[in-house]
């Protein structure tokens, strides 16, 4: 692939064929087999071409594209970097195995409007791969609103009147934030500094007022509503409404992953580590982060629905990246940049196994699912897996992104916020690990009615056994993700 197209121009493929692929499923809208052939079609030849720029990325040398200059120092611009390939590494290996997801269950659950949900995804992702090659933060804002405006039909896409309210919810609070808190920090970037253009150490000129430039990162950090730093969460649990591919999109692929990415990014390349450090906010918010992390969990344990009790759990998982963007080191840096990939698979698996029961057994809540690992098996022990990861324990990959979190607060002197993190694991074990538990045990007897083995359709239960999969692979072989993220300050 790299002998037959320029790094530049695979770039501009990955964003531009998941817009192109939206054509082709309108157009094969009276044909299911062929709109969903054109969906697993896109994703496949977007995720060889991603592995490909990932190719050319460690072969060195700069891949850059600039699309149009809008004003001076205004341009939609791509560059890639260390981040933003690992960024696109996840998506684009999520978007399939969640498109073959969909397809079993869009069609067990017998969902309407298919043609809109699968157009709609596809420029969901687009935008997420033109958040992740962003050059600088005028086109990550551009792509940032079109990733919202696009995911709002698919929080909606029940059409019921409590789906409506969610997606009111959700736009509501991610418009607002945006347009009151990240736009006006933008203006008051390229004011202060004179360039939004994502470079290594900041933009911000030295003698920069750290009151200025504190007050510009509270106004980002709220203002990225994606990344549900409280009070800033409540659209996340509202948009539990929707679909659980979207759930997963929402989790795991885009939405969230988006807004953590983007805090990473104002980290090293707005702010720099070593004036992010002395801001006089900085501490403060590190306190709100963990005060996320810890709240979200408890909330977590008292809901009896799955699908919210995995959403405030996101919640939680979200502000361990802030926090590690906020701890101003490089070792809790490499571990936000870590956690985004660790769980991103670990929470698709969780959300895919919820769907999974809904469309096979018809349960939605906690309390129900006793004695179901013996029904789904597969289901439930990938459940499992997931489980293990989200809470940093082996054979989860999560255990090396919690490592590194830990390390990086324990550099930076915050040993509350260590405490915090630790703490929360234990909270991730007190609500998520009674669910595989209660699902294996009691054991059936001999002489008992044993339940007949029911599992998820075929095209979801291959989608839930690669993200786990891929959950255990992460934990043996991390090597490639930990090189990327440490390549992010080089």
């Amino acid at each position: 692939m790299n002998n037959w197209f320029a790094p530049e121009l695979v770039l501009q493929l990955i964003m531009l064929i998941p817009a192109l692929a939206v054509v082709g499923i309108f157009a094969a809208d009276r044909f299911p087999n062929l709109r969903e052939g054109v969906s697993i079609g896109a994703s496949l030849i977007v995720l060889v071409l991603v592995l490909s720029l990932y190719g050319s990325f460690k072969s060195g040398g700069q891949i850059a594209v600039t699309w149009i200059e809008m004003l001076p120092g205004l341009s939609i611009a791509f560059r890639l970097e260390a981040l933003g390939m690992l960024f696109a590494l996840v998506a684009g290996f999520l978007w399939l195995v969640t498109i073959v997801y969909a397809i079993g269950y869009m069609r067990s659950h017998h969902e309407k409007n298919q043609t809109r949900f699968y157009a709609c995804f596809a420029v969901a992702i687009a935008s997420v791969f033109a958040i992740a090659f962003s050059a600088n933060l005028f086109t990550l804002f551009i792509f940032y609103e079109v990733l919202t405006l696009s995911t709002y039909p698919l929080v909606t896409h029940a059409g019921t009147e409590e789906a409506k309210r969610g997606g009111r919810t959700y736009l509501g609070i991610l418009l607002s934030t945006s347009i009151l808190f990240f736009l006006f920090a933008i203006l008051g970037t390229f004011a202060v500094a004179g360039s939004l253009e994502f470079t290594p150490g900041g933009v911000f000129p030295a003698g920069t007022s750290p009151v200025i430039a504190g007050g510009l990162l509270v106004l980002f950090v709220f203002g990225v509503g994606k990344a549900a730093i409280m009070p800033f969460h409540r659209w996340l649990p509202a948009a539990m409404v929707a679909p659980t591919p979207v759930s997963a999109l929402l989790h795991a692929v885009a939405v969230v992953k988006a807004g953590v990415f983007t805090l990473l990014k104002l980290g090293a390349f707005i702010f720099g580590l070593d004036f992010l450090s002395v801001l006089p906010t900085t501490q403060w918010l590190l306190y709100l982060a963990g005060a996320s992390v810890l709240i979200a969990s408890l909330i977590a344990m008292r809901q009896d629905n799955l699908k919210k009790r995995l959403a405030y759990s996101t919640v939680s998982q979200l502000s361990y990246i802030t926090a590690g963007m906020l701890l101003a080191s490089e070792a809790g840096l490499l571990g936000g940049a870590m956690h985004i990939a660790m769980h991103a698979f670990g929470k698709i698996t969780l959300f895919f196994c919820a769907g999974a029961i809904l469309v096979t057994l018809h349960k939605t809540r906690v309390s129900e699912l006793r004695g179901i690992g013996w029904q789904m098996p597969v289901t439930m022990i990938a459940f499992l897996i997931g489980t293990l990861s989200i809470i940093g324990l082996p054979p989860g990959g999560g255990t090396w992104s919690k490592w590194y979190l830990l390390t990086g607060a324990l550099d930076s002197g915050q040993l509350v916020i260590m405490g915090v993190l630790m703490l929360s694991s234990l909270l991730n074990i007190a609500y998520l690990m009674p669910i595989p538990i209660m699902a294996f045990f009691p054991v059936p007897v001999d002489g008992e009615n044993r339940p007949k083995l029911h599992e998820a359709p075929l095209p979801s239960l291959l989608a839930i056994s690669v993200t786990a999969l891929m959950c255990v692979v992460l934990f043996v072989y991390p090597q490639p993700l930990y090189e990327l993220a440490s390549a992010i300050l080089e």
